[in-house]
């Protein structure tokens, strides 16, 4: 049985590069929801308080459907892009219960 996945991940960003970020991560999110059929939301999210921080919300079909978009070549150019303009990425992965 496969379960919907969600992924959250919370970035903070060097202050110098938040704009080249937020355009690479939208245009990405853009992408992913277009192309991939199995993903079900990406939405790219902005605190109000914490502006070097950026938080990004997926949905997917199912765990195999996120492990398709992890291997994508797309998400590795856009990790090596940003690599250098982040501070830290957390990684969350969870499975929805309903």
């Amino acid at each position: 049985m496969t379960k919907k996945v969600m992924l959250v991940v919370e970035f903070e960003i060097k202050p110098e590069h938040r704009d080249k970020f937020l355009t690479i991560m939208h245009g990405h999110a853009s992408r992913t929801a277009r192309r991939e059929s199995e993903c079900l939301q990406f939405d790219v999210l902005l605190p109000d308080d914490e502006p070097h921080k950026v938080f990004l919300v997926e949905g997917y079909t199912s765990r195999e459907a996120l492990d398709d978009h992890m291997e994508n070549s797309g998400l590795k150019f856009v990790r090596e892009t940003y690599k250098d303009w982040i501070v830290s990425r957390t990684i969350t992965i969870c499975d929805v219960l309903a």
